[in-house]
């Protein structure tokens, strides 16, 4: 059995929860175990430590661990989120957004992970702004700062659903920028350590097949019935946002159409990392990526 364990509670994490939630995993015979995670730091220690045998996570602290320590065996196998999934929503309406006209606006970045703003920071940076020049909050959750553009009290947040959804369809939020635009960056893969994919290559092997399965099953499947399958994963999320989040997120092609992680998505997250002084070299694709049983479930496919 492989303990697996989530980053956090996410919609943009389908793919990962409807593996379960349509039986992709039985279908290719591996048994997989959802292990709850307290917070991300905290699962990539107990992914270090052998707790658990595979995370979902973002590249960046696969990164992050190499760039600290050149010897470390943490490694991404199966592409899963290849686009940014947050949003930039404003209180009133912006025709022709570009990341530079937040300069002189108040906003909110999100807190409670580094790279959304990494990320952001760097399109700013290449629309030919400075990111400190922002009247930039740092701090509150998402939840507070929705609540803080509803009130007036700033004119842009960072989100990701179902906090974008739920302004937008109540008139109150106005869609400025989806970061999935920018294109391919690397945002969440599954990770375990080099030793755990020798070792147990066959039942990784299985378990990328099952995520293949769900991918292809996400591309081809309506927001609606995307929510009644992991309605459970999600009870407090109303169908109808749940619904229209997801829809949202695949017209963004948000998620790979494969397990394959393609180097120009590591190097755009890589390059938002330099500029933002979170890291200070650039570590080879090679050493944080293993595509070989993404491209064995690519080549044989996942029927």
């Amino acid at each position: 059995m492989i303990t697996l364990s989530e980053n956090f509670r996410a919609l943009f994490y389908t793919p990962f929860y409807a593996a379960h939630a349509t039986g992709a995993y039985e279908a290719e015979k591996v048994e997989v175990q959802l292990r709850g995670s307290p917070d991300p730091a905290r699962t990539a220690a107990d992914l270090r430590s052998g707790r658990i045998d595979v995370m979902w996570g973002g590249p960046l602290r696969v990164l992050l661990t190499h760039a600290a320590d050149p010897a470390s065996d943490l490694v991404c196998f199966c592409d899963v989120v290849a686009r940014d999934p947050f949003f930039v929503i404003g209180r009133e309406p912006m025709r022709d957004f570009r990341p530079r006209d937040l300069v002189g606006s108040r906003f909110a970045s999100v807190a409670e992970v580094p790279t959304p703003w990494l990320c952001l920071q760097d399109d700013i940076r290449r629309d030919g702004a400075d990111p400190a020049a922002l009247n930039r909050t740092n701090g509150p959750s998402m939840a507070d700062n929705a609540a803080a553009l509803r009130a007036g009290r700033l004119d842009a947040i960072q989100v990701f659903q179902p906090y974008a959804e739920e302004l937008l369809q109540s008139g109150t939020g106005h869609l400025w920028y989806a970061a999935a635009d920018r294109g391919l960056t690397a945002y969440t893969t599954l990770v375990t350590r080099r030793s755990v994919l020798v070792n147990r290559r066959d039942e990784l092997a299985a378990m990328v097949r099952a995520m293949y399965r769900s991918l292809r099953w996400l591309a081809v499947t309506p927001g609606a019935e995307v929510a009644r399958a992991l309605a459970a994963f999600f009870p407090d999320v109303p169908a109808l946002i749940h619904a229209a989040a997801i829809d949202r997120y695949r017209a963004l092609n948000l998620y790979g159409p494969d397990p394959i992680t393609r180097p120009e998505g590591v190097e755009r997250l890589q390059a938002a990392m330099v500029s933002g002084g979170a890291l200070d070299r650039t570590i080879p694709f090679e050493d944080v990526v293993d595509n070989s049983l993404a491209e064995e479930a690519f080549a044989a496919g996942a029927s």
